[in-house]
C-alpha cells in the first residue's frame, strides 16, 4: 500500500498543521481538555477582508450524538440522533418535538454507526430518507412522516456491507431527484475496488433504491476508491465535495466526478498518475478527521472531530486554498454542518458519542453567521 508525504504551503492542497496530538484511527477520540500537554491552544487567522465566522448563539441543548440535518420548509429541520436511532424536530429557537425511533437502527455508544444522514424528498416534507445500521447490514430507508410522527419505514436499499467502522452514512439529493449516498469500506479496503460492491463508493440511486439513469458502470455506483465519507456537499455550480477520513497519512477533501476512482487502498492522500484522482485539499491525520461538509458563499466548510473545530476552506472553482481554523477546543467535536434557510451555518458537536469529553448541555446545534 502506497502512503504519500503531504505537500504543504500549496493554495491548492491546504495542508494544516493545527493539533499536533496521537489518536486512534478513523474517528478518533479527542484528547482530554484538561490535559494541556497534550492540547495546544492555537490561534488562526481568516483571509484578508473575508468575513470571520461566528457564533451568534445555541439552537439546541441535550442532543444525543446529532448526525443528520434536513430543513423543513417552513425553515424547522429534523435531526437524526445515531445512538438513540430517532428523529427530532427543532425549531429556529430551540423548541423540539421527538418524531420518534426508526426500528432497526443498531447504534453502539463509542461506535461509528447507528441513525446517520437524513434527506428529505425534494419539495416534499413527508418524505424521508435516512441511512441506517442494522443488526446486518448498512441501508437506506424511506420513511413516511404522518403529521407529527413518523410513519412507515420502507428500506429501499439494503445489504451495504457492514463492519465496527467505516459506515459513511451522508445523504444528499442532486437537483435531478437522484439521491447520492456515501459507504464506507466497513473496514475492508479491497471492496473500495471493487466497482459491484456498495462499499467505499458514492453511489447514486433513484428514490426506489436503483440505479439511477446515466451512471457511469451501469450500476449504483457514481464514485469509488473511497475509505470512510462522512460529509456531502454540492457547491454553487453544482459541483460535489467530499469529506473523507485518511488511514495514517491524510483525511481529504474531495473533488467527486463521474466515474472517479480516489485511490483507496492502494493510495492515502495525494498519489498521482494511473488513473486515481488526487484530494484538493489534505490534512495531517492528527489535525482533522472530517465529518460533515457544507458549501456557501464560494466556501466549504467541514466539521472536524479530532481537530475540534470548523475548518473554512476557500474555493476557486476546482481549488481550494489553505483551510483556516475556527473555534479550535472551544466546542469539543465537531460533526456535522448545514446551511440553514436564512444563510447561517448550523454546526453540531458530537460529545455524546463515546469519544468526545462531554460538557454541560451537550450535544448542541450552533448557528454560525458567515
Amino acid at each position: 500500500m502506497e502512503r504519500r508525504a503531504l505537500l504543504t504551503g500549496l493554495a491548492a492542497i491546504g495542508t494544516v498543521s493545527l493539533l499536533g496530538c496521537s489518536r486512534e484511527r478513523d474517528e478518533r477520540p479527542a484528547p482530554a481538555p484538561s490535559d494541556p500537554s497534550t492540547t495546544p491552544a492555537p490561534t488562526a487567522s481568516s483571509t484578508p477582508g473575508a468575513r470571520t465566522p461566528r457564533i451568534a448563539g445555541t439552537v439546541v441543548t441535550g442532543l444525543n450524538v446529532p448526525w443528520g440535518i434536513a430543513f423543513l420548509s417552513g425553515g424547522d429541520a429534523l435531526v437524526s440522533q445515531r445512538d438513540a436511532g430517532s428523529i427530532v424536530r427543532v425549531s429556529a429557537d430551540g423548541r423540539t418535538t421527538t418524531l420518534g425511533s426508526v426500528a432497526g437502527a443498531n447504534g453502539v455508544p463509542g461506535g461509528e454507526g447507528g441513525l446517520l444522514g437524513i434527506a428529505l424528498a425534494p419539495g416534499d416534507d413527508s418524505t424521508l430518507f435516512a441511512y441506517v445500521t442494522t443488526a446486518a447490514d448498512d441501508r437506506v430507508v424511506r420513511i413516511t412522516i404522518d403529521g407529527s410522527s413518523l410513519g412507515e419505514v420502507e428500506p429501499i436499499l439494503t445489504g451495504i456491507p457492514i463492519g465496527s467502522r467505516h459506515h459513511g452514512g451522508r445523504l444528499l439529493f442532486g437537483d435531478d431527484g437522484t439521491l447520492f449516498v456515501s459507504t464506507g469500506d466497513s473496514g475492508n479496503g479491497e471492496l473500495a475496488q471493487d466497482r459491484d460492491s456498495l462499499a467505499g463508493k458514492v453511489l447514486r440511486i433513484d428514490q426506489d433504491g436503483r440505479a439511477a439513469k446515466g451512471n457511469p458502470f451501469g450500476n449504483r455506483t457514481w464514485s469509488y476508491g473511497h475509505r470512510n465519507i462522512e460529509g456531502l456537499a454540492f457547491d454553487q455550480e453544482g459541483r460535489l465535495w467530499a469529506a473523507e477520513f485518511g488511514e495514517k497519512s491524510a483525511d481529504e477533501l474531495n473533488l467527486i466526478v463521474k466515474g472517479g476512482n480516489y485511490g483507496w487502498p492502494r493510495v492515502e492522500g495525494k498519489g498521482g498518475g494511473r488513473g486515481l484522482i488526487d484530494p484538493v485539499v489534505t490534512w495531517g491525520t492528527d489535525e482533522c478527521s472530517p465529518s460533515g461538509v457544507a458549501v456557501t458563499k464560494s466556501t466549504a466548510y467541514v466539521g472536524a472531530l479530532q481537530g475540534e473545530c470548523l475548518f473554512e476552506v476557500p474555493l476557486d472553482g476546482e481549488r481550494a486554498g489553505t483551510p483556516v481554523a475556527h473555534f479550535a477546543g472551544d466546542h469539543g467535536r465537531i460533526r456535522s454542518v448545514a446551511v440553514a434557510p436564512d444563510g447561517a451555518l448550523w454546526v453540531t458537536t458530537s460529545n455524546t458519542d463515546g469519544r468526545g469529553d462531554p460538557r454541560k448541555g451537550d450535544d448542541r446545534i450552533l448557528r454560525v453567521t458567515v
